[in-house]
């Protein structure tokens, strides 16, 4: 009885809140460094929703344990809407890859609530050009014969760790993950000759392989990417069944009140429909997706089960 009339009292409360929203400045976790597309974005957003909102939004970095920690820190914020997280599909699949106590604990179906879905992208094989590597061909001789022992990630359960594993085991070989704190840090390591081969997305490499610096070996989707058409799929190159994309997407605490969720989704959504979003979307490899907070909800839970099966059979555990 006193349950009931507690939450009859919090429902009128929600909605005077959700009608004043936002009030205050808004804090956006992104939970990897600066140098990589998922800030890149995340900082886009928040530029146009300071101008609609009228307040300020600023991006917090909050790095470490493959994102789990700035996860975690959204997952356990008053869910008011005013501490929003902006991530990568590590979301889903890094709680599962770490060991216990080396990060952040929180529950990706349960913790948090789906907002907004922004866009997808394509990820990529590609290696430093001062290796002599020209094709996937070449790395796997390479790797017989133990020139290269491994790749770099931007973080354990990230997509391109999942990618690089399952790369492994079709291709019969073993390289082993090389972690960073984000696809900026690695990035640096992978240009200066630190690392040899990287599993990302484009955006973060496409100076580099227009410099020549880097070389694109081949792209994890079904097909051809538009974006760099003469680029194999893996499939093409004989490593078939090894199709792992990436996602960026808005996330708040659990229990972020209905109306706030549908406030921030309708701005998002004509957001990313303004000219000038799209074209920076094209400049960071990204193709917009949109849509109401289920079709994010949909897709943590997909990539959660679905890569998470492929982690349990695997044995993929943080490196």
């Amino acid at each position: 009885m006193i349950a009931g009339a507690a939450g009859l009292a919090a429902a009128p409360f929600a909605r005077v809140m959700a009608q004043t929203y936002p009030a205050k400045q808004i804090n956006v976790v992104v939970s990897f460094p600066p140098g990589g597309d998922t800030d890149a974005f995340g900082r886009l957003f928040a530029e146009k929703m300071a101008a609609r909102f009228n307040q300020p939004v600023i991006v917090e970095n909050k790095t470490g344990a493959s994102g789990t920690i700035g996860n975690a820190y959204v997952a356990k914020a008053a869910p008011d809407g005013y501490t929003l997280l902006f991530t990568p599909n590590t979301v889903a699949t890094a709680p599962l890859v770490l060991k216990p106590g080396t990060g952040a604990v929180y529950d990706p179906l349960k913790d948090l609530t789906p907002i907004f879905l922004a866009g997808t992208q394509s990820l990529f094989l590609v290696a430093n050009a001062a290796t002599g590597i020209r094709s996937v061909k070449d790395l796997l001789a390479a790797v017989r014969a133990g020139k290269i022992s491994g790749y770099a990630s931007p973080g354990s359960g990230s997509p391109m760790h999942i990618l690089g594993e399952m790369f492994n085991r079709a291709a019969g070989v073993k390289m082993t993950q090389i972690p960073y704190r984000g696809s900026g840090p690695a990035i640096v390591d992978l240009v200066g000759g630190q690392v040899q081969v990287m599993y990302t997305t484009l955006a973060p490499v496409a100076q580099y392989l227009a410099k020549g610096d880097l070389v694109n070996l081949a792209v994890a989707d079904a097909q051809r990417s538009p974006l760099q058409p003469e680029v194999p799929s893996l499939a093409e190159v004989g490593v078939p069944g090894v199709e792992v994309g990436a996602w960026q997407g808005f996330m708040g605490p659990r229990g972020l009140p209905d109306a706030i969720v549908k406030t921030l989704n309708t701005q998002l959504n004509e957001i990313i429909r303004m000219p000038d979003v799209q074209e920076r979307m094209k400049t960071l490899a990204l193709v917009p997706v949109g849509g109401e907070p289920a079709a994010l909800g949909r897709l943590v839970a997909d990539h959660y089960q679905r890569f998470g099966k492929v982690i349990k059979e695997a044995g993929i555990v943080a490196g």
